[in-house]
């Protein structure tokens, strides 16, 4: 016996010995492969081969474990150690499942092990092994623990008890196992919730753990940093205290709000002593932040009222002073933000928590606290300044604070700070300012600043209108003050002179950017002022003598008389109450419609002097549409001064000439007389119809040759900036264009029905019993009609291949779009300053571009704005919907995207909208067939286009720069599909509960920004047009077929829409026909490959899923077929998918709840559904559930599964 058991123990001491070789072999192996993959110098197919042997090791060699071990000894290089704990990682995520018990407490045991004496001290250990080592406990830890594991925290805490380097260590475990289970929520869900659970019951000593660890390290630090000697151990424990907090910080935002204010909140107080402690403040103001922020219950968080203290509020100022006094240093300035930050999220708890049925006080520190607050909104750093804007105005809107005496009297402090604020001072590239230095830090670029003040300026309009509402005299008082100071001051242009002539100002001139600021403020007080007070409590005294010296204020300076014209308007509602000062008001914005620095002068007009001029038209144009009773009176005085301007062809652009037309329009809708409106709209458009109606006009409109000869665009220019002999051509028909738009969009008859049947407008009534209104425009514009029709065709026409090789050389690219249309479709920035002072030398082609574009455009406004202008004179037309057909309609397969676009937008979409359904047969659906039909092959040979590109990748570049061509036309394809997708949704779907409003996403990349929503609306029922358009056939199958197959081209955008808002109505209408077998496969699988191409974006892929449920639970019964489309998924559970059968075609069985069934079904189809592509080649994880913890009948728990004090410990706990 004993010699058998001496040869036993020889030959397991041999087997050992040669483990023990073939592991020291596979080390040096290791070790030279990592030195190959980590030196620069490895060639590449080097560095390849190394990799793929540490790969194949990590996946295949049996003995990982001690060569983990082995490589993860102190003595070896740290890439090496790190790499040997890499290895002991992918042991634990990858092969724990198949593990022997006993080889995993083998390597727990050595894991535990390393980090009790196998790593470094704490200074000198990398952090990036301190990482990897925490995540392996981590790792373990989500596989074994509570249930496995019981002693954990025990261990950990034992750990701790040895030193710094431990707890530390400890410290990041515990932050690691927080975040993978809390917040990033890594783990299957009953592993997470036993976890989060048994951390929940555990709290209490964790946090206490967490507390003392923090507060002894923290007293230990600051007894020895004074003492050099004892410096490495300061800083020890400093590096504690700094893990101590950044692992609080992962707790605070989700324990129990009772955990963080216990023991009379000695955690807030603690960390509002260690604000004052420059290593560990940043970290503090962190977690104080996160404690600050909490949502929760109210009473729970009335605790938090503490920090509004006198020891609290000493600390956290004395911290902000400190850091503020010390200059400009990166780290004392994130302090700062996050102090501005602690004091925001302070006043949002202050606003939640005291109303008017709370018995919260407000704190006797409030004062201090706005004072405070005032500092930050008054320091030089625009971004702090910033910051604070959204609590100033929840202070200002609370129902209690806002009487409070001591924020009343802090308004006039905030609009004083605003009127400092509001001067757009701080480039980064500058130094003419302190907040300068503090944009370098905060802003990569000018551009970046100038996008971001922008937004502060407006979010600041918004908070002083707030304040203006509790105190609205003392704005005025102050507007007019520094109103009355700026027309005083002389002007100081500064350094940067303009180019235009001596003594202009440019954009960073001192005395435009106060003057700026300065208008900013006053439209925004003087506006508030006016809905706020009462009619008698108005100021019109002082209103009046500020306009008066606004009004007789000259200027030659284009930006400065642009901020005078809109102080014009922010006084002008004092004219209501003085109507004679309204012929001074006129004859100023008369006087800027044609304003020039130097007259006569031949160079083209400088952008800011155009900027005047269209100013002064808008202006006029608001004053007639706000104000027309105040104006009617003047009209004739307005009328001869617009005449007298419109005489000289050359004074004014066609754009100015038409603005002013629009003016007298509005004001001649306050005549409420038909005949008197319509022989003066007659009169109006005299000059226009006598153009627009000749025989030269009509031969130039009805032929292409004729109108590319007519604007010029055959020839070739010698000089293409100076030499452009057809602009006055294209002059005439932009004016008559434009006329006929303004007269269109402006002239109406009277809302009052009184009115309007007094005046003569009302003709009759529908069935429906609501009015008919005649125009008294309809006359005037029926009869251009037919040549606009005509100038639409042939601007359609333009784009066949023999006109556009009809263009002159210099004209070779005239209908192409404008570069300032590539970059807004490309989201490029505008080049910021574009100086407002430079002549805007336009060559002769960017003009010509100008002009087919804006006339392409405004054509199309026309019709989009005839419906709901002219009404039932405009849609018995006789054969209009042949005549749009043949025109609008027509070479459409010629158009560019970026022409078709706007068409469908200003067009197609407000006829289609304000079309009465009485002529849905006669003219939308006639219309509406044929182009439904052709946008869907139109796209979906596009995105095939799309599609075959990013599969292939072409060598052969037909451009300069072919990436950014073809970047624009992707884009441009996303942005045609969202129009023609919100068109078919409009046409087809009710609007109840869904919004149309396309118009503010339409050129953004909103491809992330998507909303998570996902049940339609339970009202998204088809409209009437909708069920005329469907009861049609063709169009019938045109809208389905689109509608699907658009779910799996590559925009998320217009997926999410069309899924949610428009797939399922239009299925709906056609589910009573008999539907073809192959059809409703078709549809099934379309939602499907839409899964496949979005199902990484979680609101498309909810979407989808929730569309893919209701059609198999609406047509399964019925179609055998569906089933063999979800039997082709990939990975399905064929025995699952019979389960979910059976239980949905057999009735009698009891409904399950319709969350499960969907949850249900959304496992069957997971195969199918897209993953993102860094998900797409990972090695999948798999964690098992362990017997559950928490049973759904809970008995009273009478020990604590952590206290198991059976001693057996992770040994026997091991075994399943």
């Amino acid at each position: 016996m004993a010699a058998a058991a001496a040869v036993a123990a020889a030959a397991a001491a041999m087997a050992a010995a040669m483990v023990a070789d073939q592991v020291n072999s596979l080390c040096e192996q290791l070790v030279k492969a990592v030195t190959v993959i980590m030196d620069p110098a490895s060639t590449q197919r080097y560095r390849l081969e190394a990799l793929k042997f540490c790969e194949e090791f990590k996946e295949k060699c049996p003995i990982c474990v001690p060569c983990g071990l082995k490589l993860a000894e102190k003595t070896q290089t740290a890439i090496v150690r790190h790499f040997g704990l890499q290895i002991l990682e992918h042991v634990v995520k990858f092969r724990w499942n198949n593990m022997p018990r006993l080889e995993k407490v083998y390597l727990k045991n050595n894991v535990m092990g390393l980090i009790s004496s196998g790593t470094q001290s704490i200074l000198e250990e990398e952090s990036h092994i301190k990482d990897v080592l925490s995540r392996i406990v981590v790792e373990m830890i989500k596989r074994e623990w509570p249930q496995h594991w019981p002693d954990m925290l025990k261990e950990l805490d034992t750990l701790s008890k040895q030193g710094e380097t431990q707890t530390e260590l400890v410290m990041f475990i515990l932050l690691r196992l927080a975040e993978d289970v809390v917040t990033f929520q890594t783990l299957p869900t009953q592993r997470r919730r036993d976890i989060q659970q048994t951390l929940t019951q555990n709290m209490e000593k964790i946090f206490s753990f967490l507390l003392t660890t923090l507060q002894q390290n923290v007293n230990k630090y600051r007894r020895m940093k004074t003492d050099l000697t004892q410096e490495p151990k300061a800083q020890a424990n400093c590096r504690v205290g700094i893990a101590a907090l950044n692992t609080l910080a992962g707790y605070i935002d989700w324990v129990a709000l009772s955990h963080i204010t216990a023991d009379n909140c000695k955690l807030l107080e603690m960390l509002c002593l260690l604000l004052n402690e420059p290593e560990l403040q940043i970290g503090a103001a962190e977690c104080l932040l996160i404690a600050v922020s909490r949502k929760g219950k109210l009473e729970d968080r009335k605790p938090l009222m503490v920090l509004f203290g006198d020891v609290a509020m000493h600390y956290i100022l004395s911290a902000a002073q400190t850091a503020d006094g010390e200059g400009l240093v990166e780290k004392h300035y994130v302090f700062l933000k996050r102090l501005c930050q602690v004091l925001c999220a302070l006043g949002s708890q202050l606003c939640a928590l005291l109303g008017s049925d709370s018995d919260v006080e407000t704190p006797p520190n409030f004062g201090k606290y706005l004072d405070s607050f005032l500092a930050f909104t008054t320091h030089p750093s625009q971004f702090l300044r910033s910051s604070t804007q959204i609590t100033w105005g929840a202070l200002f809107r609370h129902e209690v604070l806002s009487h409070d005496p001591l924020l009343l009297a802090m308004i006039p402090k905030y609009l004083r700070a605003s009127m400092t604020n509001l001067v757009k001072v701080g480039f980064p590239s500058k130094t003419d300012s302190p907040s300068c230095e503090y944009s370098r830090f905060d802003f990569d670029s000018d551009e970046d600043f100038n996008a971001f003040f922008n937004s502060f300026r407006a979010q600041q309009g918004e908070v002083m209108r707030m304040a203006c509402r509790l105190d609205p005299r003392t704005g005025f008082q102050m507007a007019g003050e520094w109103l009355k100071y700026q027309l005083t001051t002389p002007v100081d242009t500064g350094p940067m002179n303009s180019k235009t002539g001596e003594g202009l100002c440019s954009i960073f001139s001192p005395s435009f950017v106060q003057w700026d600021a300065m208008t900013f403020f006053s439209e925004s007080v003087i506006s508030q002022m006016f809905r706020t007070l009462d009619k008698d409590e108005i100021p019109v005294n002082d209103g009046i003598d500020l306009l008066q010296l606004v009004l007789n204020f000259e200027t030659k300076d284009p930006l400065i008389l642009s901020c005078v014209l809109t102080n014009v308007s922010a006084l002008f509602p004092f004219v209501t109450y003085r109507p004679e000062y309204l012929p001074q008001v006129l004859s100023k914005l008369f006087a800027s419609v044609t304003f020039e620095v130097i007259e006569e002068s031949k160079a083209p007009r400088t952008r800011a002097v155009k900027n005047v001029r269209r100013h002064a038209c808008s202006s006029i144009i608001k004053m007639c549409r706000d104000y027309p009773q105040l104006v009617l009176p003047n009209f004739e005085m307005l009328y001869n001064h617009v005449k007298q301007l419109l005489s000289n062809e050359l004074l004014l652009t066609q754009m100015e000439k038409c603005a002013l037309m629009e003016a007298l329009v509005l004001i001649s809708n306050q005549f409420k007389d038909y005949e008197r409106q319509k022989a003066f709209l007659e009169e109006l458009m005299a000059p226009v119809a006598g153009l627009w109606l000749s025989p030269e006009m009509q031969r130039v409109l009805s032929d292409p040759e004729a109108f590319i000869s007519y604007v010029g665009a055959d020839n070739k220019i010698a000089d293409p900036v100076l030499e452009d002999p057809s602009g006055l051509n294209r002059s005439r028909i932009s004016f008559c264009v434009y006329t006929i738009l303004g007269v269109v969009k402006r002239a109406r008859w009277p809302a009052a029905p009184e009115e309007a049947k007094a005046g003569g407008f009302l003709v009759g009534y529908m069935p429906s019993g609501s009015p008919i209104y005649r125009n008294p425009c309809t006359e005037q514009v029926l009869k251009l009609l037919d040549n606009l029709l005509a100038l639409i065709r042939t601007h359609n026409n333009l784009y066949m291949p023999e006109m556009v090789a009809r263009l002159g050389e210099t004209f070779a690219k005239a209908l192409d779009m404008l570069e300032v249309e590539k970059n807004a479709i490309l989201g490029l920035p505008q080049p910021l300053l574009e100086l407002y002072d430079s002549p805007v030398y336009k060559t002769v082609l960017e003009r010509m571009q100008g002009f087919f574009c804006t006339l392409y455009d405004n054509c199309f406004h026309i019709l989009g704005n005839a419906g709901p202008s002219m009404q039932q004179d405009f849609y018995t037309v006789e054969g209009l919907a042949t005549q749009l057909l043949s025109s609008a309609f027509i070479n459409l397969n010629n158009i560019p995207d970026y022409r078709l676009r706007p068409m469908l937008r200003v067009f197609v979409k407000p006829l289609v909208l304000s079309c009465p359904s009485e002529y849905y047969e006669t003219l939308v659906c006639p219309m509406l067939g044929p182009l439904f039909t052709y946008l869907h092959m139109r796209l979906s040979q596009k995105w095939q286009v799309i599609n075959q590109r990013s599969m292939l990748c072409e060598d052969d570049a037909a451009d300069d720069n072919p990436e950014s061509q073809e970047m624009l036309e992707e884009q441009l394809v996303r942005l045609l599909t969202r129009e023609v997708m919100d068109l078919i949704t409009v046409c087809c779907v009710s609007k109840k509960g869904v919004e149309h409003n396309t118009t503010a996403a339409v050129d953004g990349d909103d491809d992330e920004a998507m909303a998570t929503e996902v049940t339609p609306p339970a009202s998204a029922e088809l409209t009437e047009l909708g069920k005329c358009l469907m009861t049609q056939e063709d169009v019938c199958t045109a809208l389905l077929i689109t509608a699907y197959t658009s779910l799996s081209w590559k925009d998320t955008l217009s997926c999410q829409r069309t899924t949610t808002q428009l797939c399922w109505p239009l299925l709906k209408q056609v589910l009573q026909g008999n539907l073809l077998p192959d059809a409703v496969s078709w549809f099934f699988a379309s939602v499907l490959k839409g899964l496949q191409t979005h199902g990484q974006h979680n609101g498309c892929m909810a979407a989808l899923v929730h569309l893919a449920f209701q059609i198999y639970e609406a047509l399964r019964p019925r179609y055998t077929e569906l089933k063999a489309v979800m039997e082709q998924i990939p990975d399905i559970q064929r025995d699952s998918l019979e389960q979910f059968d059976s239980k949905l075609l057999n009735p009698t069985l009891q409904k399950v709840a319709d969350k499960r069934r969907k949850d249900h079904f959304k496992r069957l189809i997971t195969g199918c559904i897209g993953k993102p592509l860094g998900e797409q080649f990972r090695k999948e994880v798999h964690i098992r559930n362990l017997p559950s913890l928490f049973k759904k009948v809970k008995p009273s728990l009478e020990t604590d599964v952590l206290e198991n004090e059976d001693g057996e410990g992770f040994t026997a706990l091991f075994e399943s």
